[in-house]
């Protein structure tokens, strides 16, 4: 099992409950083939750099995970026959990426304890 990031920005017209039930939606394909979540982050609302489909926002969602490299392909099939997903970007940790993002998700647990 290898550790692979995603970056998935959904389109701004859904509401809150449908973007989290899209997110969910990926996260239970990601599950059912065996991968662990490890990590997930929603940045929320953000402003593009530049258009996509005429839509200058979008709904940004990171998940990290550990999956055979199999399911990263059943995966970005489901990105691209989804309609609300604008665009979608995978790649695979080496062990020095995987390294600093368990320390950045550390930091941003303790930032999160002492608020």
């Amino acid at each position: 099992m290898n550790n692979y990031e995603t970056v998935f920005i959904l389109t701004p017209v859904l509401s809150d409950t449908q973007m989290k039930e899209a997110v969910e939606k990926f996260k239970d394909l990601l599950v059912a083939d065996g991968a662990e979540i490890v990590n997930e982050e929603n940045w929320g609302l953000r402003k593009m750099a530049y258009s996509i489909q005429k839509k200058t926002t979008g709904f940004y969602t990171l998940l990290e995970f550990r999956a055979n490299p199999t399911t990263i392909a059943k995966l970005e099939t489901q990105f691209r026959r989804d309609e609300k997903i604008l665009r979608f970007l995978t790649f695979r940790q080496d062990k020095d990426f995987a390294a600093y993002a368990a320390k950045r998700r550390n930091k941003s647990k303790e930032t999160k304890k002492e608020n």
